[in-house]
Formats: C-alpha cells, sequence, structure tokens
C-alpha cells in the first residue's frame, strides 16, 4: 500500500513539474511586449493561462467557432441568392424585364412591331379573301408598330406618369381621358396616313380615307381602349406598360389592320 502510495504521488509530482515547464518555456519563448501595449485585464491573462496549459482544447475549440462562423456565413448567402429571383430561373420573362430596363425604347420597338405582324397575320386569315398571305402588306404593319408605334408608347406613358404620378381612381380616370381625347385620335390617323402613303395613294386619297375610317374606328375604340386603360394605368408599373398595351392591342390591331386594308376612297 505504501509503495502504491509513493508511486501516485510521484506520478503527480512528475506531471506538475512538466506543465511548469511548458509554462516557463511558452512565458521564454513568447515575444517581447513593447512598453506602448495596453494593459492586460485579469480576464485575458487568466485565458492566456488557459490557452497555454490546455492549447490542443483551445485550437480545437477556435477551429469549432471558426467552422461554424463560415458555415453560417455561406448558409446566409445561398439562402439570399436563393430569396432574389435571377435570370437564370425566370428564363426568357427575366431576359425581356432586363432588356426593358436597359433598352427601353428599342425593346417597346420590336415587341410592337412582333405583334403587328402576328395581328395581321391573325387579321388576313380570318378573312380569307385570298388564299395567299400578302407579306408586303404584312411588312407595312411591322415597320409602323417598328418605327412608330413603339416608340410613342414609351413617350407617352412615360409623358402620363409625369403629369399624373399618382395611381389612384381619379388619376387613372384622367389619364384614360386624355389618352382617349389626345394620343389615340393622333396615333389613329398616323397609322392611316402612314400605311395609306406607302400603298402609293396620293395625298387627296390619304386625306379622303383619313375622314372615311378615322371616326368608325375611334368609336368603337371608346367601347375597347378603356377597359384596358384602366387596366394598365391602374395595375401595372410604368416601364411595362407599354407591353401590356401591346398585348390588349392585339385584338384591336386585327381590326386595324382589316380596315387599312380596305379599297382606297375614289376622289374623282
Amino acid at each position: 500500500m505504501a509503495a502504491a502510495l509513493t508511486r501516485n504521488s510521484l506520478q503527480r509530482s512528475l506531471h506538475h513539474h512538466s506543465l511548469q515547464y511548458l509554462w516557463r518555456s511558452s512565458i521564454k519563448h513568447s515575444p517581447p511586449v513593447p512598453a506602448s501595449a495596453p494593459k492586460t485585464s485579469a480576464h485575458q491573462v487568466q485565458q492566456s493561462k488557459w490557452c497555454n496549459r490546455y492549447p490542443n482544447t483551445f485550437s480545437r475549440r477556435a477551429k469549432e467557432l471558426e467552422d461554424a462562423s463560415t458555415s453560417f456565413e455561406s448558409s446566409s448567402l445561398s439562402s439570399r441568392a436563393s430569396s432574389s429571383p435571377s435570370t437564370s430561373k425566370l428564363g426568357f420573362v427575366g431576359w425581356y424585364l432586363g432588356m426593358v430596363q436597359t433598352r427601353p425604347i428599342v425593346t417597346k420597338s420590336v415587341t410592337s412591331s412582333f405583334i403587328y405582324t402576328a395581328a395581321d397575320l391573325s387579321s388576313q386569315a380570318l378573312v380569307g379573301e385570298s388564299s395567299e398571305y400578302d407579306f408586303v402588306r404584312t411588312l407595312r404593319m411591322a415597320g409602323y408598330g417598328m418605327i412608330i408605334l413603339g416608340p410613342s408608347l414609351h413617350c407617352w406613358f412615360n409623358f402620363a406618369s409625369r403629369v399624373f404620378p399618382r395611381r389612384d381612381f381619379f388619376s387613372t380616370i384622367k389619364k384614360i381621358v386624355v389618352g382617349q381625347l389626345a394620343y389615340g385620335p393622333v396615333m389613329t390617323a398616323a397609322f392611316f396616313s402612314v400605311n395609306a402613303g406607302l400603298q402609293g395613294e396620293s395625298g387627296s386619297e390619304i386625306v379622303a380615307r383619313v375622314k372615311r375610317d378615322v371616326v368608325p374606328t375611334m368609336v368603337k375604340g371608346f367601347m375597347y381602349w378603356p377597359i384596358c386603360d384602366f387596366i394598365t394605368f391602374k395595375f401595372v408599373p410604368v416601364h411595362l406598360q407599354p407591353v401590356v398595351s401591346n398585348s390588349f392591342s392585339y385584338i384591336w390591331t386585327i381590326y386595324l389592320t382589316y380596315v387599312a386594308s380596305l379599297e382606297k376612297v375614289d376622289t374623282s
């Protein structure tokens, strides 16, 4: 029994002396503290002693904290990336919305051209006056949508949003009234005039066509466009209003291209 106690005491003594040796070695080889360094608090001294006495435990704990921080940052970044819609996820819609923001006039002009092309082809298919499509007529409609209608829609909707910036009921009604009394008649007359001019009609024939076709077209437009304009002005952002208006104009353009294809007025 005495021998066992002596052996245990010897082991504890050796362990104590080895810890003291490690502590002194760490102090001996540590870099000198500059005179201007701030004083260390008692808590920091105690923490330093603990770190030097148990270096493996401290380094393992620090590594765990570092890994946890890195994991949290990466998960936070991934959650933010997943919450924000990207162009690759939205596909064509995301690409189109980006083009509306970066190149608004070009994008809206091309959109108007495509819609007028589709509407004219649909009009020719519905009327069925001939077994063959008149692609020259379709090209005229596409050119009108590209060069005249697209830029004018961009300017009109931006102008309306500046004059009546609010989107309440009464501001929306004001936009509709101004559009029906000013923008609508001007663009309808421009459409018939440009189309007739591209067909080679003379000045008197163009004036006669405008007199014959504009008023009946505007009367029908009063029954169709106010509802479409109310939805566009009330619920759609300004930069997307020309796109929505073009979507509504698909049905209207089928009728418009049909009227524009009627025979010219005999002025003789």
